[in-house]
């Protein structure tokens, strides 16, 4: 994954401001009929852009790009909403990718990496009060 500095910079904040990050474990029913905890490591952002989603698409070159399915109870006159959305080891690239500029999502972010990563450490964090001195 090849992208500039400043368009990471900027999709972190995409994600922090319009995004989500779903990390948690649930119960799922397996074919065979058995509930196993499975975890689920999504990353979305959704919005009425399609061409900025298109964009973060082809800049991070992973993921799905999709139109939202329009529920019956949605006025006529909003627009159609659009979905990226990246799951598991793929949302673990993007996440190491996003970590330097995350800031409301960084949590999150760090929970993906820690599950994928655990010896990983926030030793490069850099604490802005310390930083000014």
């Amino acid at each position: 994954m090849a992208i500039s500095i400043v368009d990471a910079a900027y999709i972190a904040g995409l994600f922090d401001g319009e995004g989500s990050i779903d990390f948690a474990k649930r119960k799922e029913k397996k074919s065979n009929g058995k509930a196993y905890l499975c975890q689920r490591i999504t990353m979305r952002i959704e919005m009425c852009d399609e061409h900025v989603l298109r964009w973060i698409h082809e800049k991070l070159g992973v993921g799905t790009v999709r139109k939202r399915n329009r529920s019956p109870s949605r006025k006529a006159h909003w627009k159609d909403a659009w979905v990226y959305s990246v799951r598991f080891r793929q949302a673990y690239q993007v996440a190491k990718l996003l970590w330097p500029y995350a800031q409301v999502k960084l949590h999150k972010i760090e929970q993906i990496i820690d599950h994928y990563e655990p010896e990983h450490n926030d030793h490069n964090v850099v604490n802005l009060e310390d930083y000014r001195k």
